[in-house]
């Protein structure tokens, strides 16, 4: 007979909110262990009393086995010799002195909810907050750890008697499911008209009548609120005239991925990001090209499922399809509270679909695409924040990104936690919303930073946080390069260490030399780069203004060619741009890719003046004849030392052709291809170094994508793109975080550039 001993047992990873308890308690009593478990700051910890040999299986199962919604990041343990206790029991959490447990996103609704929530015969019939512990709201609720629903936002919702009994039951897949509740003692739905009265009856029948009858309806969902409308042309062009919002892609929902591929279509693999338990938005590539512009005017939509039960409510067995677009205006966060939505959508929803549990943190849909194979993230946000990134950190440090689509990134040994997506900080309320989250991802995980990371532009406003804090705390800053931020952003998200190749192209980030970059080749890893390629500088005539007027960029690109730029000539202002041109007055130099985009676009006629950010670049990519191989000319030019790509001869070719949008676009990408791989060939000759990481925002570009990185592997060098955070500015707070890490040991009073 084995002589039983007790082992102390600690588990660090995503092990709350996720039904790790409840599998431990069942494999307890399979065992026949005695002792007990309980959360904590670091996880779980567990006592446990048996054999030797089974508490080492044990531990064994806990690695394997677990929860699918868990993520177990390290299991210790040590013998503690013999212990009496009288049975298993879980006792409550313990609070500790730090802070490392790893929390759960928010996740879909499961296969086993909606099943009851359809069923008349359960107690939950059609209750819009059904959940378990497979499913439902974590990040979005909580105010702090460990998990226990009396620091999240259900604490102001009691258990009934049978929901305590659910709660304590073993055998009960709602054992320990901190949210959960039902008609008696949960939230409630409520459903009011256009002056925000409420209106008596079944508040979701009640938006479901208003939507089909063609109204506008704001919809509470669990990061924010969403504006839902049918997908009718008349209806959604209503939408935008309200929202002020005229070409900007719009996402939809459809009931289920049969829905789903009546508009688009849909991979096996896209359909398992659809039916995942994050329930993302996917962009997929319409059925008919062409097709439903007044949802996007580009080759895809942006497609999700429902994933609360109050969505799969709302479609109910009749509406395949809605649109639910991020309930906001003018670019501000997207809307949380119910009394916030009641004063700023007045005009603009018809009726509100809301309920009164409220929303800790704001977190709007992610945006994913699947790319070889894997998920290639253009938003990430709900359902993945906060999950970490697994990397070689040692110190506890916040990288605060850049200004556009801004995030940040808190890092601690073994982890970095990049912030949901946030929006452009020069809004206000944008900027009060990112303060907030450092505050709260602080809190959450207990991490009071070492030292700071920020980008070097001078006047991006979380480069003011990071100098303002800085001095306050007494802290190191390390002002890291926008690009060296992308490109070691990529090597984190794929593991790499030492040096390598980058090639980081996007619309604007600020260059050592004071100069705007943006279309660079840079070599080296996370301590320091070298510029080893750039692209010829484009003039443009009022800075900013030439993003919102992509004609601007045009009209600098011909006459830097030699040519007139009488196409623009009709356009607002011409007269003044063109002498601004002409003079080097109040013009701004930038090497910026997506400058070039803006401005081959507008010579193409496929965007003069931009509704929203990277318009011009988007439409390009939808225009192009993907059948088309030739490429326009191009050449090389010295850049400050470095061989910089000159554009002319190809901005030549197309003034004086006479083919089509479709076949000049592709032959124009097709250029920006040859020429990347001349400068990454060359640069990788002089250093030796055959890797290549592929980031910054332009590489969203599914036309670049689909054929870059094989040529890439014809010349022998290896490729790399992002895959856990996005290629655009949100996933750069990462790559300052590992850039900060490596420069750590060195940062002086004068260390502030990397």
């Amino acid at each position: 007979m084995s002589t039983l001993t007790a082992f102390s047992i600690e588990v660090r990873g995503i092990v709350q909110g996720v039904g790790f308890r409840p599998f431990v308690h069942r494999l307890v009593e399979r065992y026949g262990f005695t002792g007990w478990v309980r959360n904590t700051s670091d996880g779980a910890q567990l006592e446990l009393c048996g054999s030797r040999e089974s508490l080492l299986r044990f531990i064994e199962e806990i690695k394997t086995s677990s929860p699918p919604l868990a993520l177990i990041e390290r299991v210790d343990w040590r013998e503690i010799g013999p212990r009496q206790y009288g049975g298993f029991e879980i006792i409550p959490s313990a609070p500790g002195a730090h802070m490392r447990t790893l929390v759960s996103p928010d996740v879909g609704i499961c296969a086993d909810c909606r099943r009851e929530l359809l069923d008349s015969s359960d107690r939950r019939y059609r209750y819009p907050f059904i959940n378990c512990t497979n499913c439902g709201p974590r990040f979005t609720i909580m105010r702090s750890v460990p998990y226990d629903r009396a620091s999240t936002s259900m604490a102001a919702f009691p258990m009934c008697a049978d929901c305590a009994r659910e709660f304590g039951d073993i055998r009960d897949r709602r054992y320990h499911a901190q949210p959960d509740c039902c008609p008696k003692c949960g939230p409630r739905c409520f459903y009011l008209g256009p002056d925000g009265r409420e209106i008596p009856g079944d508040a979701v029948e009640l938006a479901r009548g208003a939507l089909k009858a063609g109204g506008i309806v704001c919809v509470k969902g669990l990061g924010g609120m969403h504006l839902a409308c049918l997908p009718e042309e008349g209806i959604v062009r209503e939408l935008r005239r309200r929202k002020r919002r005229d070409a900007r892609p719009f996402a939809v929902m459809c009931r289920d991925t049969a829905c789903a591929r009546r508009l688009c279509r849909v991979s096996d693999g896209e359909a398992a990001a659809l039916e995942g338990a994050a329930k993302p938005i996917v962009l997929l590539e319409k059925r008919e090209r062409g097709a439903l512009t007044h949802l996007s005017e580009n080759n895809y939509i942006g497609v999700m499922l429902p994933y609360t039960p109050l969505h799969v409510l709302l479609m109910g067995g009749d509406i395949d399809c809605l649109v639910m677009t991020s309930a906001n205006i003018s670019e501000t966060p997207i809307i949380s509270s119910n009394g916030e939505a009641l004063a700023a959508l007045r005009g603009i929803a018809d009726g509100f679909l809301l309920h009164n549990r409220e929303i800790v943190t704001k977190c709007d849909d992610s945006l994913l695409r699947l790319y070889a194979g894997r998920t290639y993230p253009l938003r990430r946000s709900r359902g993945f924040v906060p999950y970490p990134v697994a990397v070689p950190l040692r110190r506890t440090l916040l990288a605060c990104g850049a200004e556009q689509k801004a995030s940040f990134c808190f890092g601690k040994p073994g982890h970095a936690f990049p912030s949901q997506h946030m929006g452009d900080l020069k809004n206000a309320e944008t900027l009060a919303n990112w303060e907030a989250q450092i505050d709260h991802f602080a809190a959450l995980f207990d991490a009071e930073p070492e030292a700071l990371a920020c980008d070097m532009h001078p006047d991006y406003l979380s480069t003011a946080y990071a100098e303002e804090r800085a001095g306050r705390e007494g802290l190191p800053l390390l002002k890291v390069q926008h690009h060296h931020a992308h490109m070691a952003a990529c090597m984190a998200d794929n593991g790499l260490e030492g040096e390598c190749l980058g090639l980081i192209w996007d619309g604007t980030g600020y260059g050592p030399d004071g100069s705007i970059w943006g279309g660079e080749v840079l070599a080296g890893g996370y301590k320091g780069f070298e510029r080893a390629g750039s692209t010829r500088p484009v003039s443009l005539a009022g800075g900013d203004a030439a993003i919102d007027e992509p004609w601007r960029a045009g009209a600098a690109l011909l006459l830097d060619s030699g040519l007139e730029p009488a196409p623009f000539a009709g356009e607002a202002g011409y007269e003044t741009v063109l002498r601004m041109l002409e003079r080097g007055v109040n013009c701004v130099k930038s090497s910026g890719m997506g400058r070039l985009f803006d401005g081959v676009a507008a010579m193409l006629g496929l965007c003069r003046r931009a509704d929203y950010e990277g318009q011009g670049a988007i439409l390009l990519e939808a225009a192009a004849d993907t059948s088309e191989t030739r490429s326009l000319s191009f050449g090389f030019e010295d850049l400050h030392g470095v061989p910089a790509l000159d554009w002319r001869p190809a901005v030549r070719e197309i003034a004086a052709s006479g083919e089509d949008t479709g076949t000049l676009a592709a032959r124009f990408m097709n250029m920006l291809i040859d020429a990347a791989c001349a400068q990454l060939e060359r640069a990788s000759r002089e250093t030796g170094l055959r890797r290549v990481v592929l980031s910054g925002g332009v590489f969203q570009n599914m036309y670049l994508m689909e054929r870059l990185p094989r040529r890439l592997e014809r010349l022998g060098l290896r490729p790399y793109w992002h895959g856990r955070v996005s290629c655009n500015d949100e996933g750069l707070s990462l790559g300052q975080l590992m850039v900060l890490e490596a420069n750590y040991d060195v940062l002086g009073d004068t260390a502030e550039n990397s």
